[in-house]
């Protein structure tokens, strides 16, 4: 088997043209990033919103419930739906990407709404302390503290896109699904497996440049890489007037433990 995975993924038919990997990796990207955008645009605003005024936090219930809709189901439900209102070739692309959308905002908005409302109170009592209005507390405080909360459900949103993604090609979308649907229509098994493969590989390579976009734009300092704990300050001690002298070597410090202990 893992010989017939390898000779279909290294077979040079496979890797051009219209059913090609690269063409199908593309297509698979272009649905999944068009959902993520979409879903970015609902969930992001409305998580800063809630999570900012503390209002409508029925709608983060609401929108946590529908992790619950099974996929597939829901693909199918809305393609029988909105498909045939459709007279155009976008007759499965909408209702996919609609789906996509409404999969990927749970994650979005559980993550904003979590990362706004967990700043720590103190961070927003000295913001307003400086004269800060409520939107400049929100702009320069609030936003900047809850991007890795933030990230982390634009993350998790974007492996559930690019998995479900795969099974709308069931509904004729194109993508990396279309390997493992027609694979299967031919019992290939060689092809549904590199099928797999791709979007696992495809998964894990878009979750690692986003992990890079996280280290590079949350601040090192809500991270704790940069933390100080105080263990290499320097002692300073008293002579008996009370004034202060010369940072204490290692070794005055440990001779004074050694008193302070008898």
């Amino acid at each position: 088997m893992l010989n017939s995975i390898g000779g279909w993924l290294t077979d040079p038919a496979h890797w051009t043209g219209p059913n090609g990997i690269p063409q199908r990796i593309l297509e698979h990207l272009i649905y999944s990033g068009i959902s993520l955008l979409i879903a970015a645009l609902i969930a992001i605003p409305l998580g800063v919103m809630v999570g900012h005024s503390g209002r409508a936090k029925w709608t983060v219930s609401l929108a946590n419930s529908l992790r619950a809709v099974p996929s597939l189901g829901l693909l199918f439900a809305v393609a029988l739906w909105l498909g045939p209102k459709i007279a155009s070739s976008l007759a499965y692309v909408i209702p996919s990407v609609i789906v996509l959308v409404l999969l990927a905002v749970p994650p979005i908005l559980s993550g904003t709404y979590a990362g706004i409302q967990g700043v720590d109170p103190a961070a927003r009592d000295a913001a307003k302390g400086m004269g800060m209005r409520g939107s400049e507390v929100l702009r320069k405080v609030e936003l900047p503290c809850s991007l890795p909360l933030l990230l982390s459900g634009v993350r998790s949103a974007t492996l559930q896109v690019i998995a479900t993604a795969t099974i709308a090609a069931s509904i004729s979308l194109g993508g990396l699904g279309r390997y493992l649907i027609d694979g299967l229509s031919v019992s290939d098994y060689a092809e549904m497996a590199s099928g797999a493969i791709l979007v696992a590989a495809l998964a894990l390579v878009m979750d690692g440049l986003l992990s890079l976009v996280q280290r590079t734009a949350v601040s090192p300092g809500l991270t704790g890489k940069f933390r100080n704990t105080g263990d290499n300050l320097p002692v300073v001690t008293t002579t008996a007037r009370g004034d202060a002298s010369e940072p204490a070597s290692p070794t005055d410090r440990a001779d004074d433990q050694r008193e302070a202990l008898v």
